[in-house]
């Protein structure tokens, strides 16, 4: 066929040689796919189509039964509240309930109900005095769920109204109390009166509050206020929005505050310190913050947003006032005052400086006289200022600029490029080695000068390396430091660890300052006169904090014997001193525990306890507390009654009389031993991971049981308890087999959990979070997010790690948050409730600074004694004799001889037979009181005696034992005696 001309006809030719089957099989699919996207397209349509409609309905629902149940409040009492007495706010009415359920803040009928409610609060509890008998009646015990419930929900109203209506309020945001005619003020005031420290709703209500954002509230308040604020009305006068906001920061981070931890973008930081020229509005807040060790608390959370890299600051409020800038003048306004303080700590300082110099970087150059004074170094330049040209408001540049001394700011640049320079650490360590091995301490040239020219040469090294190096423990793993060995190998900090233990205990002993005390001397003036005193007394304070860190890396792993941290010099004289108040000893043990042997620590503790119990009369012959327990309901029987003493009965004798399957009353009197016995059967029923209240780690250590509370409706008042029964058997000195995982021994201290603390509950999961932070590749495919999922009992739950935190993917950038915010959440945030309860029943017996001398290993020491075993030598050694035996006699020699044969869980059981208790004393059995004694078996050496049974007295440490002819048959009878489990019935 010839051309045409028509190109239709021309054949066409698949350049990827397929056939045209194959080209029609292609299309077809592609369709199908078209057609099924389509259809799935339609149904996501109908689907949210259907939620949107479903959505309207049920609002139109709830509106609907808002507007009925606010005409039927407004019929009941009044458009005014005219018909509200104070019987109108308890439980039994119906007012606060229907009130809270419908209000809604820009409904004017409902606000000036609030109103009223608010006016009639303040003065009913002006007539009586009492605010929780309003609400709760005689009982708030028994009914404080729902009193706190209805307390929070009416304190975030109050706050929420004036927030809604600040624009038409603005005139009196900033008004003081006396202005309380006011609506705003009724409002605020009623907030205040409820969150009063003495209430014992006030943490829930303060809890709730943060929960709900409520600085972000505030500061949208505040900035209203501001904008409109009169020149001269609050003039020496504090308005009630400053005191609230003062009650909220007071109460937060301050023992025993419980709250939960809100996320830093909603935090009093980020949303209230931005506000520009803060203290000029609130000089009371400024006292508040700077002078009640708050500002310790807000800074070290600036501090971690800083090291986490965390953008958490609201939006600029204009150009002229960027939130950096605001939050920089702000804390430096307070500074001074708040280092003056007795409890600044040089954490604090630190801490300080990292935010200061973050806060600075951003900073545009400062144009006053003294900034421009200042000759750049290297040094300097090398934090990546950048020469821009921003502007921002006179006052602003001049409230820092006023602020910033200049060799301060020098001092602070030059340390902090020394801590973020991690090369510098085997730098600085080098030069302090050689000083150290050549015996010839120098100081270092040039740019360090500034510390102080007349310190000693040792000084100033160590004033220089121990910051930086205690920053770098903190970012480091144990991957990094225990196997690769950053910054330095294993032998360099042992090296290191002499030579801080040896400069410490010079500082703090040999040659101390005034200053060197834990209670130092606070008067500013009197260190600036003597720099080198204040140069001694940081660095002593350094130091201790460094070798503290250094040694609980050697409790997770040892690589140095734990005498290396024993200063040289502690002697008797050191030892009596260091148990009375205000010697320089006692100061020492409480600032560097570690430069003490834990011996010594331990005879301190065991002399701290005996005397409590001196003062609380547990040597008398009669007790008013005596507890009757069956063996089989012991848990349940030991709750109800222990749960009912006060802490003074608590600190006193107890008595229990045990009873047995059948209803009858085992034999024996109490003198001690039987209650040893029921401590250590409590313990071993109430911790026993069956129970439901602990949980065992992979090493079968126990920690609370983050799911506690789907078990037992009690559990929190159960934590309490058992806090009670551990710190009653510590005050006793009763050795429980209760081993303790390391990072809930840190609560009893009352420390913080980070990453390097993971492993001791879940080595997987701190595996897996190392490898993300080691991570080559680009972390944002492996398509992780912000939040964490929870299985307890195959109940999956998922929680975001901050605000938003499902959609917010780990990338290679915020993965270090991610790691830490990771371990938080399962080391500290899981288990903070049931940690908080155990606490305070453990403090209820035990003092902090009693077990602040001892890091968690050795406590988990003072708790459960050494796992060892039975030192059988020992114990003979320490043993008295009775009714003719002695430490010759032919029974005596076989009974040794057998107990020395038993296996270990055996020797164990022959311990509580005759003390007791399963544990030998801390220190050996010349402790135990009164010492181990084995008395002849009344009776005599007939067939019919020799087939007697070894009997017990426990209370007195006595063993009573028949005179048996040979080792098989001691030993037959002693293995069928401390196995008979027959309770104090062979006592």
């Amino acid at each position: 066929m010839f051309f045409s001309g028509d190109s239709s006809t021309r054949k066409r030719v698949d350049l990827g040689g397929r056939s045209s089957k194959e080209r029609d099989r292609q299309k077809l699919l592609e369709q199908t796919r078209l057609e099924r996207n389509r259809r799935l397209w339609l149904r996501q349509q109908n689907s949210a189509a259907l939620k949107i409609q479903k959505c309207f309905r049920g609002r139109r629902a709830v509106e609907a039964e808002h507007s009925k149940v606010r005409e039927q409040f407004f019929i009941a009492y009044g458009k005014r509240c005219q018909n509200v007495d104070r019987l109108c706010f308890g439980l039994d009415s119906e007012f606060l309930r229907q009130l809270l359920f419908f209000f809604n803040a820009q409904n004017v009928g409902d606000f000036s109900a609030l109103v009223e409610t608010c006016r009639l609060l303040q003065q009913f509890v002006r007539d009586s005095g009492d605010i929780v008998s309003l609400f709760a009646g005689m009982d708030y015990s028994s009914k404080h769920t729902l009193v706190d419930y209805r307390v929070k929900q009416l304190a975030y109203a109050c706050i929420q109204a004036v927030h809604k209506n600040r624009n038409q309020l603005k005139d009196q945001l900033l008004m003081s109390s006396e202005k309380s005619s006011t609506s705003t003020i009724l409002l605020l005031e009623a907030v205040v009166m409820l969150i009063n420290p003495k209430l014992p709703w006030v943490c829930k209500v303060v809890g709730y509050l943060l929960e709900r954002n409520a600085y972000t509230l505030l500061r949208d308040i505040i900035l209203t206020g501001k904008e409109s604020m009169n020149t001269c009305t609050s003039i020496g006068k504090v308005s009630s929005l400053e005191r609230l906001v003062g009650l909220i920061i007071s109460h937060v981070g301050q023992a025993p505050c419980i709250c939960p931890d809100i996320d830093p973008q909603w935090s009093f930081s980020s949303q209230i310190l931005t506000v520009p020229f803060l203290w000029h509005l609130f000089p009371y807040l400024k006292e508040v913050f700077a002078t009640r060790g708050l500002s310790q608390h807000y800074i070290h959370q600036m501090a971690l947003c800083v090291q986490n890299h965390a953008n958490v600051l609201p939006n600029d409020i204009s150009t002229e006032f960027p939130g950096y800038a605001c939050l920089l003048g702000n804390i430096l306004e307070t500074a001074a005052v708040a280092f003056s303080q007795p409890d600044c700590s040089f954490d604090m300082a630190i801490n300080f400086a990292a935010v200061l110099t973050f806060l600075l970087e951003a900073l545009p150059p400062l144009k006053s006289s003294s900034r421009e004074s200042i000759e750049m170094s290297e040094d300097e330049m090398s934090l990546g200022e950048e020469i821009t040209e921003k502007v921002m408001n006179k006052d602003l540049e001049q409230q820092i600029s006023n602020a910033i001394d200049p060799r301060f700011l020098l001092q602070l640049r030059i340390m902090t490029v020394l801590a973020y320079r991690t090369e510098l650490v085997p730098v600085l360590w080098n030069f302090m080695k050689k000083c150290h091995e050549n015996e010839k301490w120098t100081s270092l040239p040039g740019q360090l000068a500034y510390l102080s020219g007349d310190a000693p040469g040792w000084l100033l090294p160590l004033a220089v390396f121990c910051p930086v190096y205690k920053h770098m423990l903190m970012i480091v793993d144990n991957e990094e430091f225990y196997e690769q060995e950053k910054p330095l190998s294993l032998k360099d900090i042992r090296c290191l660890i002499i030579i801080l233990r040896q400069a410490l205990w010079q500082l703090l002993w040999v040659n101390p300052t005034t200053s060197n005390l834990v209670k130092s001397v606070t008067d500013i003036s009197a260190h600036r006169r003597n720099p080198v005193e204040l140069i001694q007394h940081r660095v002593g304070i350094v130091v201790s904090e460094l070798l503290s860190q250094l040694q609980d890396w050697n409790n997770r792993r040892q690589f140095t014997p734990p005498s290396d941290f024993h200063a040289d010099g502690v002697n008797e004289y050191f030892i009596s001193q260091a148990v009375i108040e205000n010697t320089r000893a006692y100061d020492i043990l409480k600032q560097a525990p570690f430069l003490v042997p834990f011996t010594s620590r331990v005879k301190i503790f065991t002399s701290q306890l005996a005397a409590a119990r001196q003062r609380n009369g547990s040597h008398a012959v009669f007790s008013r507390n005596r507890f009757r327990i069956r063996r089989d309901h012991i848990l349940e029987d030991a709750f109800t009654q222990l749960s009912a003493l006060s802490e003074e009965d608590l600190r006193g004798l107890i008595r229990v009389t045990f009873v047995n399957e059948f209803g009858v009353e085992e034999a024996g009197i109490d003198g001690g031993g039987i209650f040893k016995d029921f401590m250590e059967n409590i313990t071993r029923s109430a911790f026993d991971v069956q129970y439901g209240l602990f949980k065992e780690t992979v090493d079968h250590l126990l920690y609370p049981n983050p799911g506690s509370g789907m078990i037992h409706e009690q559990h929190l008042q159960y934590f309490h308890f058992l806090g009670t029964v551990l710190g009653k058997a510590m005050f006793e000195g009763i050795l429980v087999d209760i081993p303790f995982a390391t990072f809930f021994l840190s609560k009893l201290k009352q420390k913080y959990n980070y990453l390097n603390d993971l492993p001791s509950l879940d080595p997987e999961l701190y595996r897996h979070l190392i490898f993300l932070k080691h991570y080559e590749g680009d972390l944002s495919e492996l398509e992780l997010y912000f939040v964490i999922v929870n299985n307890e009992y195959g109940e999956q739950t998922e929680e975001e790690l901050l605000l938003g935190g499902k959609n917010v993917r780990v990338t290679n950038e915020n993965v270090i948050t991610f790691i830490h915010l990771i371990a938080n959440h399962r080391l500290n945030f899981q288990i903070r409730q049931q940690s908080s309860h155990f606490l305070r029943g453990f403090q209820q017996l035990i003092q902090k600074d009693w077990i602040d001398m001892f890091n968690e290993h050795e406590l988990q020491l003072l708790i459960s004694g050494s796992l060892d075993g039975l030192d059988v030598d020992d114990l003979r050694t320490n043993t008295h004799y009775a009714g003719g035996y002695h430490s010759e006699h032919y029974v005596v020699d076989m009974f040794w001889e057998v107990l020395k044969s038993f296996s270990l869980e055996n020797q164990m059981k022959f311990l509580k037979f005759v003390t007791g208790c399963s544990r030998g004393p801390l220190l050996g059995f010349k402790y135990l009181e009164p010492l181990f004694c084995i008395q002849r078996a009344a009776g005599h050496a007939s067939e019919e005696a020799l087939e007697r049974l070894p009997t017990s007295a426990t209370c007195m440490n006595l063993l009573k034992l028949p005179p048996y002819r040979s080792k098989a048959q001691m030993e037959t009878k002693l293995l069928y005696a401390i196995n008979a489990d027959a309770g104090f019935d062979l006592s």
